[in-house]
């Protein structure tokens, strides 16, 4: 039984507004060359071609391969969203040498997202077979997965991040 409401259970980092429920919970996946970026403190911000726009994101975390594991949630602020240029230039204010490579990502578009990674929290987490066991199927997706309109992967995010962290840091903008 939870002895605190939803609203005012403490939260792990000491910071409940962000991890309050007007939070959206999305899936998206992960290069884990950038994970391991992100814990280097060399990568402040996820880059997107589209995303949500004006609201704080709780992401679950699915390592592509070789990991190919759901087990960590970062903590996203608001996305700056701006022209593939303002975006390129974060990029490259946050880590020199990335501004090009995000400015050839986004280049086509009229406008981009650069999404600034609060905190980041790494759990056991679940291997891809057995995420595939207890969802009778799953893939990996290719943009984000809103979780609140698949309510079963919500319930196997949440029972994967429901333990100890075995490791967490807050992330320091540049």
């Amino acid at each position: 039984m939870n002895v605190f409401p939803q609203t005012e259970q403490p939260s792990l980092f000491g910071d409940d507004d962000l991890l309050s429920d007007s939070r959206e919970p999305v899936l998206m996946s992960l290069n884990p060359i950038y994970y391991d970026l992100i814990w280097a403190g060399e990568k402040t911000h996820e880059f997107r071609r589209r995303f949500l726009t004006g609201q704080s994101v709780r992401w679950y975390v699915y390592l592509t391969g070789p990991v190919g594991r759901l087990g960590a949630v970062i903590d996203l602020g608001p996305a700056v969203v701006d022209v593939p240029e303002q975006i390129a230039e974060i990029a490259e204010r946050t880590r020199t040498g990335n501004g090009a490579s995000v400015l050839e990502y986004v280049r086509d578009l009229d406008r981009a997202f650069a999404i600034p990674i609060l905190r980041v929290a790494e759990y056991p987490g679940m291997p891809l077979e057995q995420l595939r066991t207890e969802l009778g199927g799953f893939h990996p997706p290719q943009g984000y997965t809103k979780l609140r309109n698949h309510p079963e992967l919500l319930s196997i995010c949440e029972k994967v991040t429901a333990d100890s962290p075995s490791r967490e840091m807050t992330v320091l903008g540049r």
